[in-house]
């Protein structure tokens, strides 16, 4: 689980934003990472990629795809890193205190053979 804190903003449907998180990978030289936010949000379909500032370190970009609830204060989906198999869910929640989000990680488990 990887918990960080983003700012999301929206404005006719575009959404846009910037994280910070910690670093998890094992080495990293960097202890926060930063990262900018692009979507768009439809009705209640929310989806955006986030992309790290500085890519590197085992980082570049994720996907995210969700829905928001009628309160517009949780937003619950799926992360996934492009061109692997990893992917999670994930859930944003706004509250008066700096917003959080919860991440899992899951692998892709390949078929028996």
């Amino acid at each position: 689980m990887v918990t960080f804190l983003a700012t999301l903003i929206e404005s006719g449907g575009a959404l846009g934003g910037n994280v910070t998180e910690p670093c998890i990978m094992p080495g990293c030289p960097l202890n926060i990472h930063n990262a900018s936010i692009a979507g768009h949000r439809s009705g209640s379909a929310v989806s955006f990629v986030k992309r790290y500032e500085p890519p590197g370190y085992g980082y570049d970009t994720v996907s995210y795809e969700g829905l928001v609830n009628a309160e517009a204060t949780e937003i619950d989906g799926r992360w996934r890193l492009p061109g692997t198999t990893l992917s999670g869910t994930f859930l944003m929640v706004r509250s008066t205190k700096p917003a959080q989000s919860i991440a899992t990680e899951e692998r892709t488990k390949e078929p028996a053979r």
